[in-house]
């Protein structure tokens, strides 16, 4: 501003314009200018944010894609972002060498494609060159998908676990089965033959349960669009007494309760005096929690490390804004990894 001053009086003085007035215009532009800048700020998010919302409303396939495409980003983790698209009834389709391209896509029924983008370890060279060589046509067998796209045994190990090599038929581990089987270079004398023909295509392991499958999604993906890990705990939640998210706002304020999940976010503003704040999910939606300097100082460890928590406090209800203000905390032991959280940021 200061630089911007000096080359407007320098123009107002080759113009005659000296003295107060002078001063009156500088004091008059810098004034809007100190105001000037935070409403158009405001105004910029505000059009950004009607816009997402607009498409979030209408057509949340394009959106919830377009958010998956641009990671990492924002606030919450791709892993949030599926199960709130899931509950708002957008649809997914696996990860899937035969069908899915680098990014997520949305299908002709509307459904959104997982891209392998999101396959841990992957690298991007030839995960692009999956569907760039698919398009002269489909794989055969997973010696065929080695043979053409160079794919290391740890991705398509990866790529077995996640349910990526479905369409060779069997399940996660028959796949893992042949994966390793695939993984091992022929060598020349042996390229181009059916290898290994007496090694039976179809693991002798049993299937994974539910439980592994989630499991796996996560470790080789960080999300699933199974269901959430919470829910396959729901029957023994319940019988101690512990609520949804979804019915937190029905419930009464000032009741105690007692609320579970994976924890999403932890915040600690350095403007809030020592509160502490966290985002939990679980298969129905959100719940915050507000912990006090006290109680967090009591449960720092399991709050700070544990990524699935039981909570046990008083509800609040202001305006609409529900949360439970924390009085115990507690290590919830999920059977699946822990969730990306957004902490401390």
């Amino acid at each position: 501003m200061k630089a911007i001053e000096t080359r407007l009086r320098e123009g107002m003085a080759s113009n005659g314009i000296t003295g107060e007035a002078a001063d009156q215009i500088v004091l008059s532009i810098s004034s809007f200018a100190l105001y000037g800048f935070p409403e158009s700020h405001a105004a910029s998010f505000a059009l950004l944010v009607y816009a997402s919302g607009y498409l979030k409303a209408h057509y949340p396939s394009a959106f919830y894609t377009a958010l998956l495409n641009n990671q990492p980003m924002g606030f919450y983790h791709p892993a949030t972002l599926v199960k709130d698209a899931q509950r708002r009834g957008v649809r997914f389709q696996s990860i899937d060498v035969q069908v899915s391209d680098w990014t997520c896509t949305i299908e002709a029924d509307g459904s959104i494609r997982l891209g392998l983008l999101h396959v841990h370890g992957l690298n991007s060279d030839r995960g692009k060159a999956i569907a760039a060589v698919r398009a002269k046509g489909k794989f055969k067998t997973i010696d065929d998908l080695v043979e053409r796209t160079g794919l290391r045994q740890d991705e398509l190990r990866t790529l077995a676990e996640i349910g990526a090599l479905a369409a060779f038929g069997g399940d996660r581990r028959s796949a893992l089965w042949q994966a390793d089987r695939a993984a091992r270079p022929a060598g020349e004398l042996f390229k181009g033959t059916e290898r290994y023909e007496k090694v039976p295509a179809q693991s002798p392991l049993p299937s994974m349960s539910l439980a592994e499958r989630i499991s796996a999604d996560y470790s080789g993906t960080g999300l699933t669009i199974g269901p959430h890990p919470m829910a396959i705990l729901r029957s023994s939640l319940a019988t101690r007494g512990v609520a949804r998210a979804i019915d937190l706002p029905k419930m009464h304020r000032g009741r105690r309760v007692r609320v579970a999940g994976a924890v999403i976010t932890r915040q600690r503003p350095g403007t809030a005096k020592g509160f502490v704040f966290l985002t939990m999910e679980d298969e129905t939606g959100l719940s915050n929690v507000i912990i006090t300097p006290d109680t967090y100082a009591t449960f720092k460890r399991t709050v700070v490390d544990e990524p699935y928590l039981l909570v046990e406090g008083i509800l609040q209800n202001q305006d609409g804004a529900v949360s439970v203000k924390a009085e115990r905390i507690e290590s919830l032991k999920a059977q699946t990894p822990a969730q990306p959280s957004h902490d401390f940021h």
